[in-house]
């Protein structure tokens, strides 16, 4: 019942983040919303912050199993989306903002209700910045300035050690598209990503006057592209693999050869070994078309987020419960995709969950995204969350879970932003 009590708090909340989207590792006002939230229903509440505008705090104390409920600060830069901020172009177009009342919505009624103190664990809420990622000239200020080590706030969370005494993490997402009927999505593996920059470099010459002497630089670019798009024969369909080369920098102008063009572009897989696999032929395909034309390529590669699969034996509990309940009509599961977040990173630590969850219109990262089914997404759907808490209590096998340590991680980082 509380959660109907508390729906419009909740909705409230959303709306006041919805209407001030902030960029990563900026989120100033939202970080206060949910602190003089926390800080009004929990007086005397213990916050740890971390990482510009992160914060952690824990719901009971010395158990021995540690689940983390995550929620996501940041906003998406989509300065044409219909709520978007003039100023900096932020939007809450990725649904972030939900994420966030949702979150706030669980804590109220745990603390409020004071079940958590029967659990066999130790509920810990993590307010995260900067999934997105995206403003990558300010977050290289930042890595620059020694504020950050990574564009990515999960990453950058588990360097500080804030998920060190985490054992399990449960996400939550907006799904994008209207569905007919309330509903939910379960183990929808997402793809992790490298970033590639390709400088491709010729020799300039008045285009009119003496193009014969030239080497073209934007025409070997324009091979590369072409060459990507017939390499997409060779890709696996299952890997979900996407490319989407851009042009980044040119000296172009009309009457002169250009010679020198930067193209950027992502390389998105399910698997780190295929995306190992199909770096080396993105590369191979850059250095064949600077060669036939005569010119060089330099190659720059940048890790963005590993591939995240997301635990099958955590997602049984939330399958358990969508079918013990009678208030969500209809359930998604296994239906992977080539979107990626920084959950795949944590996931490589310790096991991670993201529930899906419906009641919005327009695209996600769309210009006409919004919700459109408050009372699913502020009550409904907290209230089946707290479900499936209840179904974690005294039911986890410990030795179906797993942990790696964030040296572990940081190896294999490495290892793939050599390629």
């Amino acid at each position: 019942m509380l959660f109907k009590e508390q729906f419009e708090e909740i909705q409230s909340i959303a709306r006041t983040i919805f209407d001030n989207p902030e960029l990563g590792y900026k989120e100033v006002k939202t970080r206060q919303t949910v602190v003089d939230f926390l800080n009004r229903i929990h007086p005397g509440i213990q916050l740890e912050t971390f990482s510009t505008t992160g914060i952690k705090t824990s719901l009971g104390s010395g158990k021995k199993l540690r689940i983390a409920f995550i929620a996501e600060l940041d906003a998406v830069y989509a300065p044409s989306h219909w709520r978007a901020d003039q100023a900096t172009g932020a939007a809450h177009n990725c649904g972030h903002y939900t994420q966030v009342a949702i979150a706030l919505a669980l804590y109220k009624y745990f603390y409020t209700t004071g079940a958590y103190q029967a659990w066999d664990y130790t509920l810990t809420f993590i307010f995260v910045p900067a999934e997105e990622y995206l403003d990558l000239a300010y977050r290289d200020e930042l890595l620059r300035n020694k504020r950050i080590s990574y564009y990515g706030g999960k990453p950058e969370a588990m360097k500080l050690g804030v998920f060190d005494d985490i054992d399990i993490g449960v996400c939550v997402h907006a799904m994008g598209g209207e569905f007919p009927v309330r509903t939910i999505e379960t183990n929808c593996d997402l793809a992790g990503f490298l970033y590639k920059r390709y400088t491709f470099e010729g020799k300039a010459t008045h285009a009119g006057f003496d193009p014969f002497s030239a080497k073209n630089a934007y025409s070997m670019s324009t091979l590369f592209n072409v060459a990507l798009g017939l390499a997409r024969q060779q890709m696996k369909d299952s890997e979900k693999v996407r490319m989407n080369p851009i042009v980044m920098e040119s000296d172009m102008s009309t009457n002169v050869i250009p010679n020198r063009i930067k193209v950027g572009s992502d390389l998105r897989t399910l698997t780190v070994d295929y995306m190992k696999e199909a770096a080396v032929k993105m590369d191979d395909a850059a250095k064949g078309s600077a060669l036939a034309l005569q010119g060089t390529v330099s190659i720059e590669t940048q890790m963005g987020y590993l591939p995240f699969v997301q635990d099958r034996y955590l997602s049984d509990f939330v399958i358990e419960a969508f079918h013990e309940s009678d208030e969500i009509a209809a359930f998604r599961n296994e239906t992977p995709i080539s979107a990626a977040g920084d959950i795949g990173d944590l996931s490589y630590m310790i096991p991670c969950i993201q529930i899906g969850y419906s009641g919005f219109t327009g695209t996600i990262h769309g210009d006409d995204f919004k919700d459109i089914d408050p009372e699913f997404i502020y009550e409904v759907f907290p209230r089946f969350l707290a479900q499936v808490f209840e179904r974690f209590n005294g039911r986890i096998d410990r030795s179906k879970l797993y942990r790696r340590s964030y040296e572990d991680y940081e190896k294999l980082i490495l290892s793939i932003a050599q390629q």
